[in-house]
């Protein structure tokens, strides 16, 4: 019986949208974290009869025809990549982004990710670095003498000497956009890398044309809203709970067939 197949793929999608909701609601107090949404695509129809088709010598057609699902597949986990809360630290070295951008990271292996997460450090060569301690490109590096650091939303770096009160310029952030920002790679750490469907990444100064301006003391919220989450986890549960009972209702089918006598 077709029903139970195409009940099975309800159910295994409706896994996966559940399983989307979770990781979503998990990040709700995750910096810079963008949430997921689950895209479904119904699969291949079996037709039984062609629309359009002759139905008699006449010349008269079928005007609908019959064809019948097979159910439905996962498509796509689309991210959606609104602004989050910006909220306030009193940390100088917290940025967030009012706009469009990504901080852009120097990885280990050399190659270059992008983020959101503007939750910054010095390290012990006093590099603006991210918690993993991978460094903020184009590099900053604060003196070890500064009294206070100062960044512009057009992300200029000043610091201010304990034998100078004239503000000294350490570097100036730059900021990385994409065409196609969910087509980036999540690669955890609150990291992307580029990839095909992103498109390649084009900087930029915070504040100009196309790009977000940066505000120091401020980190971006998760764009998670839960009351939202909730509901559709919701939905997601009692669409597994229909799928599972075409399932039995088909069993039950099954079984009176097979009871019945010659």
């Amino acid at each position: 019986m077709q029903a139970l197949r195409t009940a099975a793929t309800g159910m295994s999608a409706q896994q996966l949208n559940v399983e989307v909701i979770s990781n979503n609601i998990a990040n709700m107090n995750t910096v810079g974290f963008k949430r997921q949404r689950a895209e479904f695509q119904d699969l291949l129809y079996q037709t039984i009869e062609r629309a359009g088709a002759q139905s008699s010598d006449q010349g008269t057609v079928v005007p609908t025809g019959v064809q019948i699902g097979g159910g439905v597949k996962a498509g796509s986990t689309y991210r959606i990549t609104t602004q989050g809360l910006l909220t306030p630290t009193s940390n100088r070295y917290d940025l967030a982004i009012e706009g469009r951008g990504f901080l852009q990271v120097l990885m280990p292996s050399g190659e270059t990710a992008y983020t959101r997460a503007g939750n910054l450090s010095v390290n012990d060569q006093g590099q603006l670095v991210t918690d993993d301690g991978y460094q903020i490109q184009p590099s900053i590096t604060i003196p070890q003498d500064a009294v206070d650091v100062s960044i512009s939303k057009t992300g200029q770096v000043q610091v201010i000497k304990a034998d100078s009160p004239t503000p000294e310029v350490a570097g100036t952030i730059e900021l990385a956009a994409f065409v196609n920002e969910a087509g980036l790679e999540a690669i955890g750490d609150n990291l992307y890398m580029e990839s095909g469907a992103s498109g390649p990444a084009t900087t930029g100064t915070p504040g100009s044309v196309g790009f977000g301006q940066i505000m120091q003391g401020y980190i971006e919220a998760s764009n998670v809203d839960a009351v939202s989450e909730i509901t559709a986890l919701i939905v997601a549960q009692r669409a597994y709970e229909m799928n599972s009972k075409v399932i039995s209702t088909a069993d039950e089918m099954l079984q009176a067939a097979n009871q019945v006598k010659a």
